[in-house]
């Protein structure tokens, strides 16, 4: 997803610091090239070793040493960097930065360099309010460079408030988002993830086994890739991703109507979701009794199919659906792609381990309208994200 980008990695000194190790790696498996720099506080934390071992790069901690012969430190580091990303990012570095002060590597490189600069701050929750750091903080942000807020939690001194240093998947995220290619600028992208639940009475409810982790997936990569994103989501167990409008729903027709509220706005529908077939006819006040017999009958009807009916209305959208099989998956597949007028479907056999529900990798197919068939071996959930996008970018129309 990085591959051919370089990403300098500023490591400052807090108890977060070891979290960054996490952070490369999972930089270094995008494919970017890494370069670690080090404060002296930071090594207190946790040894240049580490990150010299995970990114497969010396560590840079000394403002004064060449790089290679002539090459002055941070100026080589500053003109090759298509990102600096710090994180943990103290507010002592970012007090520095935001008043000029260049006197460590990291800080001369960052004031050298005309790349993008990404900090993840971390700090006690009084230091995060404190208004000099603030209006340090929006200082930076007026001049443009970028932050991940911190999270809110416990922190290291015991406290619990806002500071902590957001989990290394989001700091990631959001090094992706800026370095990602903007092919879907200007675009609005709809996605519907997770199930629906549709009540048998205030108690009891029909519903499947989605965890909606794939249409988070698709729904965070589209924001990656620079559109605008509206998720339309069932109750999962997921947080809400930032930079994206998230409309919560619970049941198969409140799905309905705000996908068909929003769909006019949309240049491509992702249906990711699970929505329910059938619900029941009657939907009971009070919690049903089990009663004296052995078994009790449930009468449902259809809800609506909001698939086909994008279909039958979707103009010069792309539009693309799921199919969760568990035998004849093809054949399966190819018949929903062409009853509900799909430009294409990923199709998967949830029985296979690695492809079910709730994990976060899956084993797809991509069959499009054309009856091309794409095999995919099994990847993560954000990994065929964006491998989707890719396919789906290919079919929007150029004017669109």
């Amino acid at each position: 997803m990085l591959q051919g980008k370089c990403v300098i990695l500023g490591v400052t000194g807090g108890i977060a610091a070891y979290k960054a190790a996490e952070l490369l790696r999972l930089l270094v498996k995008s494919g970017a090239e890494i370069h670690v720099v080090m404060t002296r506080s930071a090594q207190e934390f946790i040894t240049p070793l580490t990150f010299q071992a995970l990114s497969g790069n010396p560590v840079h901690t000394e403002l004064f040493s060449l790089i290679q012969e002539q090459e002055i430190g941070h100026i080589s580091l500053a003109d090759r960097a298509d990102l600096i990303l710090v994180a943990p990012a103290t507010a002592n570095l970012i007090g520095k930065v935001a008043n000029g002060i260049a006197d460590d590597l990291l800080t001369t490189t960052i004031m050298a360099t005309r790349a993008k600069v990404l900090f993840a701050p971390a700090m006690n929750s009084n230091m995060w309010e404190n208004p000099i750091y603030q209006e340090n903080h929006a200082k930076l942000e007026d001049l443009g460079y970028h932050f991940v807020e911190p999270a809110y939690g416990e922190l290291a001194c015991g406290w619990q408030g806002k500071g902590k240093l957001p989990d290394p998947q989001e700091i990631f995220n959001s090094a992706r988002a800026l370095l990602g290619n903007n092919d879907l600028a200007g675009k609005t992208v709809l996605v519907t993830a997770g199930p629906t639940r549709e009540e048998i009475d205030p108690v009891r409810f029909l519903s499947n086994h989605s965890s909606g982790k794939m249409g988070y997936a698709v729904a965070c990569a589209a924001r990656n890739r620079g559109a605008r994103v509206v998720l339309i989501s069932g109750p999962v167990n997921l947080h809400e991703p930032k930079g994206v409008e998230t409309i919560q729903v619970v049941s198969a027709r409140e799905m309905h109507e705000a996908v068909m509220k929003m769909a006019g706005q949309a240049d491509l529908i992702i249906k990711a979701a699970a929505v329910a077939d059938f619900r029941p006819v009657v939907r009971g006040d009070q919690k049903v009794k089990k009663g004296s017999t052995e078994t009790t009958t449930i009468e449902l009807q259809r809800n609506p199919d909001i698939l086909a009916e994008l279909g039958q209305q979707k103009g010069s959208r792309v539009l693309i659906g799921f199919a969760a099989e568990t035998e004849e998956l093809l054949k399966h597949a190819r018949e929903k792609l062409a009853s509900k007028n799909l430009d294409m479907i990923v199709a998967n056999d949830v029985t296979q381990e690695g492809a079910g529900f709730n994990g976060d990798t899956n084993i797809v197919r991509f069959l499009s309208a054309d009856g091309h068939v794409e095999e995919l071996p099994q990847m993560t959930k954000a990994e065929v994200a964006d491998l989707l996008l890719d396919r789906a970018t290919a079919l929007l129309p150029q004017n669109c």
